[in-house]
């Protein structure tokens, strides 16, 4: 969308997507092993306002959460932001606990255009990350 100098540019179209990881990834270089795709912005840029993630089993023990960002497809991934999912037995009596990254529309994660954000976890658990962002 071409845009005009001196104009308030609001977020255009609502996204939102999911990514699961299930292999460990203890690498926090430009390089990290891997990673899963979870949000790539639009032709200009985007406006994240949520990112968690929820396990798919069982977790004897805290895992870290990883987000990586990259500006060159994936080429090379910076590592930017970090959560943790508590410990938790998976149960049918128990609600799943969602770690949050803290984005909000009070405190978003604000996206150059065409950059893509990627999940990693530290240990080789079932999770799932879910996004929700607006393309500008």
């Amino acid at each position: 969308m071409p845009v005009t100098a001196n104009s308030i540019i609001t977020p255009q179209t609502p996204q939102t997507s999911n990514a699961a990881c299930s292999a460990a990834n203890t690498t926090l270089t430009t390089n990290p092993t891997n990673t899963v795709l979870l949000i790539t912005a639009g032709a200009n840029g985007a406006r994240v306002t949520r990112v968690g993630a929820i396990p798919l089993e069982t977790l004897a023990s805290a895992v870290q959460l990883q987000l990586f960002r990259s500006r060159d497809a994936g080429a090379t991934r910076v590592f930017f932001e970090s959560a943790v999912a508590g410990a938790y037995t998976m149960a049918d009596t128990t609600e799943v606990p969602t770690a949050d990254f803290g984005f909000s529309d009070d405190n978003p994660l604000i996206l150059a255009p065409n950059e893509r954000v990627y999940a990693a976890v530290r240990v080789a658990k079932q999770i799932t990350f879910n996004a929700e962002w607006a393309d500008y």
